[in-house]
Formats: C-alpha cells, structure tokens, sequence
C-alpha cells in the first residue's frame, strides 16, 4: 500500500509558513467530499494548483480545499471538467482568480468550525459512553451518520450532535425514539435550508451574473457580502427554535404542572375542609 500516501510518517495536518492550516492529500480529499484520484486528476488537467512540498510530504493548504469545493459543485451542476478549466482559465487571464476562490469559499466553504473526530472503535466507544454491544443502535448510528466507518477507525463528523443525543438518552430518551426524531429534524431542516439557499441565489447572487459569471468588478463585493449573509441563516434559526420551544415548553410543561399542583391541591383540600366543617359543628 505504499505510495498511496504523500509521506506515511507524516502528521495528518500542519501549520503552513503563513500560519494556515495544511492538509495531506488523503485528508484534503475527504474533506472536500472527494477522492485522492480525483485530487491528482484534477492537478494534472491543470485545475488544481501543486501543493506545496516538504521532502516526500506534500501539504495542501486552505486555497485547495476551497477550489476543489468548488469544482465538486460545479460538477454537480453539470459543468463537465473542460467547462471549468476554461473558467478558471478565464479568470486566471489579467483577472483576479482569489476574488473568485473568496467567492467560492463563500458559496460552498464550511458553514461550522466544528472539528470531526476519529479514533478506532474502542476509542470512539470510550470517549462517548457508546454501548458496543447494541448492534440495532450501532447499525442506527451508522445509517443516519453520526458515525462512519473510515478504514480500521471510525470517524465523528459532529461530536457536539452525538454527544447531545447520547445526554439526551442519559436523560431517559429511548434511543430509538430519539433516531425517528432526528430524521423528522433532518427532513424539516433540509427543507428551511433549501428556502433560505434558493432566497440568497435568486436576491443575492443571480443579479450578480453576466453569461453565466459573476462580473469581475462584482465580486469582491458580492464575496463580502456572501460571508456577511451566511452566519445569518444560523441566526435566525437558532432565534425562532429558542422562541418556538420556549412557546411549547410553557404550553406543554406548564400545563401539566398546573394539572399536577390543581390535583395535589384538591387532594389536600378535602380533608382538610372535612376537618374544618367537623370542628365547626362541634
């Protein structure tokens, strides 16, 4: 299996001379949702800049990630590598081709910092409290990809989600119940985010285009305001699900405390207004 590595030995990330974060090959391409080969296809046909090379250790910087995002995106649209080799050409030709990847970084780059975390299944099972022995949860987990299966380790994507539904079980939600919720969440917010995306698109970034490209004068003003905008769908996410629980949890728990304290309260009251009633008549 050597060769398959740009340097075995090496750690997994680094700190370029900037001070950005580097990646090797085999986790630039996971990252960006695709495969070595098409990382080294793409460097051959010219779409990719070389990396930069320590030794046998070649190391990927921040710039790649997003380029590689962006053409994983172009092709989902139908753009065939040619197309976005005349693109990139294009705009490589006295135009600024960073305005564009800090466009690019704006549209398909991460919309959360959160780190995924890895470690082989005993590790995993230990640092989370999993119960290895549960295979109907095991095999749950897997399906809704809270966690996946990366060669001989197992790899976390969001370590705050699972830890939050295995606090949630703690709490005595069955696990099963709380798997059907998170796909009734997923679906729901799938839906909101392909509202909010197609809004941007259709007010924001289409007015933006000129046969197909943003304006070149355009687009370090529309990258600004691409970055500006998309911290604002989470905003407001998280403001409307902060009131609508905070508008069910008063109706729905406050109803049962009310229930609870007017029971109790009856409970109490009859006796002691039996006692009252007999002190009086005495």
């Amino acid at each position: 299996m050597t060769g398959t590595h740009d340097g075995d030995a090496a750690p997994l990330r680094s700190v370029g001379p900037d001070g950005g974060r580097e990646l090797r090959i085999d986790d630039l391409a996971r990252e960006a949702g695709t495969t070595v080969r098409n990382v080294r296809a793409y460097q051959d046909r010219g779409l990719l800049a070389p990396p930069r090379r320590e030794g046998r250790v070649a190391w990927y910087d921040e710039g790649h990630l997003v380029r590689l995002r962006l053409i994983g995106s172009m092709l989902e649209r139908g753009f065939t590598l040619a197309n976005i080799a005349e693109i990139v050409d294009g705009w490589a030709e006295g135009r600024n081709l960073g305005d564009l990847l800090g466009l690019s970084k704006g549209i398909a780059g991460p919309f959360s910092d959160e780190v995924p975390d890895r470690g082989s299944p005993q590790e995993i099972a230990r640092r989370y409290g999993l119960e290895v022995d549960d295979a109907e949860a095991a095999s749950d987990a897997l399906l809704l990809g809270l966690v996946e299966i990366d060669g001989d380790q197992l790899r976390v994507p969001s370590p705050r989600l699972l830890r939050a539904g295995l606090e949630l079980h703690d709490a005595g939600i069955p696990l099963p119940d709380l798997f059907a919720e998170l796909r009734r969440i997923r679906a729901d917010v799938e839906a909101m985010a392909e509202r909010f995306v197609r809004l941007v698109v259709a007010h924001v970034f289409e007015p933006h285009l000129d046969d197909g490209m943003p304006d070149p004068e355009k687009v370090p003003e529309l990258a600004d305001k691409m970055a500006r905008i998309r911290p604002l769908a989470t905003i407001v996410v998280e403001a409307e699900l902060a009131r609508a629980l905070q508008a069910r949890a008063d109706a729905e728990l406050g109803a049962r405390l009310t229930t609870l304290l007017a029971r109790r309260s009856g409970a109490g009251g009859s006796p002691a207004g039996s006692g009252d009633e007999a002190g009086s008549a005495g």
